[in-house]
């Protein structure tokens, strides 16, 4: 067998692993159950792809993050390695196709969205793949008392049930003992192996400002960074107004935001990962599995929603282990906004009953309707046809998933795809009556092979192209085409879906846990009150501030986040007082007199030097009220 760090450098190029990575993947090979904290741009996902090559069968990774398995299933690609992902946006088709191949030896990882592995379809072939083990990424949205409960990611635990001895590789960047607790409860992991790593950067530079002008704010900050920076913004309308207020003033910056096409989107993440734009101004979604080393500034706009989420994002700064700075600007309304969010996030229950009663009118699902079926799910066109406050309605649909009532996945993007309903004969036919449509055909066929098994995505410039035509006169040619009944033509689009898993109940019938929702909003309030401590904050540590959030003790201070660096100041300007004190006093001076010289200090902190330098013995108050030297 080859060597851990063989293959790493065969198909990633690096000489050697970073951190607790070697010691993990050998603890996978050993068929350990293993929970693995990993901080931001820690490299967890070379912890399961390694062991994956490594080992007979497949590794079957869970993450609920669609954009990220697409992504990396295309690098694994690229770089020579067998690899598919099961997801909602993937017709069903495509999915018996991956199933297929997977129980045939076909792929070495399978990602999978963990609402699929409730379907029947993926239950139905699961016992016929050869597993090796399966990797949890983002281990912390299986409990409840995390920041991002997941309720799909309970049903993980299933696997259990068709491989007894499976075991489980569990990777979280942020959690706190009591999450790492729940997650080993709720995946029943066998006496698992711990892996922890300080939660400690020790090249970032953590400072908020308090400030009722953040574009200026933000200006000043980027003028003084000549490295890659990230600003996070809680708003799409936001990033395109900042990146226009920048241009404004010299500096060049792009979007980033669900509201752009994919193609924009990747467009925009090119150009800064490449160093073409130096500034990325982007919602806070940006940036999951994205590696890039020089990040020397992240601005955090708006004031992070809680802890961990800062975390997070900060910790895409600094990864080559340069110095870097983590800015957070805030405001009053940044603090209204947190103080709303507790009510905002939990609405009452009848307003719940009412959304769940919107969503079966929306996608016109009767009552004792079917479970597991994916709809088209548009949240602004949602609220507007029910008038809904959007940010309400968005957080009664959370709690309702939570419920288990169903799913709601991010934007997904289906690119076109054609599948021929007719028969080789009927299809000649067609060729021969209408010549203008035959080219297409012949073209489809020829870029295409699999147009009469299944649903197959189609490159509409690629056909373009070998026609010598344009992409909208093979989007019309397909449409006719599909008009006339000889194909299906699905058109590319790009939004969330909502899984519906339940039998559809009578909203007045829907069983809601309300102690279970009291609890996370309990929970909520703490991170709450966590997050606002620590923006106003002016007097510890903001790095002990965060280890000790995550339940990790530092007993000296950072030495450079804004607060210590405040202290250093304060204590270099006390010792420099001090000293121009005693340079002074030549003769016996009155306080008035000292204070009266030293126009460069405020009279009340002279006042107290003094009084502690006669406390100290350094200074002598004499009967009349004089100052002399002790």
């Amino acid at each position: 067998m080859q060597q851990p760090v063989t293959i790493l450098s065969q198909y990633w190029g690096y000489p050697a692993f970073r951190g607790n990575q070697e010691a993990i993947i050998n603890d996978v090979l050993l068929g350990k159950d293993i929970l693995a904290l990993m901080p931001t741009g820690g490299g967890k996902s070379i912890c399961y792809q390694v062991p994956a090559l490594m080992m007979d069968g497949l590794c079957i990774v869970v993450s609920p993050l669609i954009a990220l398995m697409q992504d990396q299933v295309a690098r694994l690609k690229e770089a020579g390695i067998a690899a598919a992902c099961i997801h909602a946006g993937i017709h069903i088709q495509g999915v018996i196709r991956v199933l297929d191949s997977a129980v045939h030896g076909a792929y070495k990882l399978l990602y999978v969205s963990p609402e699929r592995l409730q379907t029947t379809l993926f239950n139905e072939y699961l016992p016929a793949m050869q597993i090796s083990f399966v990797a949890v990424d983002e281990a912390h949205c299986v409990s409840q008392w995390g920041h991002d409960f997941r309720p799909d990611y309970l049903k993980i635990v299933l696997l259990r049930d068709v491989f007894d001895n499976i075991p489980f590789l569990c990777l979280t960047a942020t959690a706190t003992t009591a999450v790492q607790n729940d997650i080993a409860l709720q995946l029943k992991l066998q006496s698992p192996v711990l892996y922890t790593q300080s939660f400690e950067r020790r090249n970032l530079y953590y400072t908020v400002h308090y400030t009722e002008n953040k574009q200026k704010e933000l200006l000043e900050a980027l003028i003084q960074t000549s490295t890659s920076s990230i600003v996070y913004c809680r708003s799409r309308k936001q990033t395109e107004v900042l990146v226009g207020y920048l241009a404004q003033n010299g500096i060049e910056a792009i979007s980033y935001n669900a509201g752009m096409t994919k193609e924009k989107r990747e467009d925009a993440q090119q150009a800064w990962m490449q160093n073409k734009v130096k500034t990325i101004i982007a919602t806070t979604a940006f940036g999951m599995g994205i590696d890039k080393q020089d990040v020397g500034l992240v601005v955090n706009y708006d004031a992070p929603e809680h802890i961990e989420a800062y975390y997070q994002e900060s910790g895409r700064g600094g990864r080559n282990g340069q110095a870097a700075q983590s800015l957070i600007l805030y405001n009053q309304t940044d603090l209204n906004r947190l103080e709303r969010s507790i009510e905002i996030q939990f609405p009452p229950t009848d307003y719940l009953r009412h959304v769940y009663q919107c969503v079966a009118e929306y996608l016109q699902i009767p009552i004792s309707a079917e479970p597991y079926s994916y709809y088209d799910f548009d949240l602004k066109d949602f609220c507007e046809k029910f008038k809904l406050d959007a940010a309400i309605a968005a957080n009664a649909l959370k709690l309702l998933e939570q419920e288990g009532l169903w799913t709601l996945t991010e934007a997904v993007f289906n690119p076109p795809t054609v599948f021929i309903t007719c028969t080789r004969q009927e299809l000649d036919n067609v060729m021969n009556t209408y010549p203008e449509l035959a080219y297409c055909i012949t073209t489809l066929l020829r870029l295409y092979g699999t147009l009469f098994q299944y649903p197959t995505a189609i490159r509409t410039v690629a056909i373009a192209k070998q026609m010598k035509t344009n992409k909208e006169q093979v989007e019309k040619l397909l449409l006719k085409l599909h008009d006339m009944g000889v194909l299906e033509y699905a058109t590319q689009k790009e939004g969330p879906q909502l899984f519906f898993h339940h039998y559809r109940v009578d909203s007045k019938q829907l069983i809601i846990n309300t102690n279970r929702i009291a609890k996370l909003k309990k929970r909520h309030e703490e991170r709450t009150n966590a997050i606002v401590a620590y923006l106003h904050n002016n007097n510890q540590c903001r790095t002990r501030l965060l280890l000790a959030y995550f339940d990790e003790e530092k007993q000296t201070d950072c030495r450079h986040c804004d607060v210590c660096a405040s202290k250093q100041k304060q204590n270099i300007s006390h010792t420099a007082l001090q000293e121009s004190i005693l340079q002074h006093i030549t003769k016996p001076m009155s306080i008035h007199t000292i204070m009266e010289a030293l126009t460069g200090y405020d009279k009340q902190l002279i006042m107290t030097t003094i009084r502690s330098m006669i406390d100290e013995k350094r200074l002598r108050l004499s009967a009349d009220g004089t100052v002399t030297k002790a």
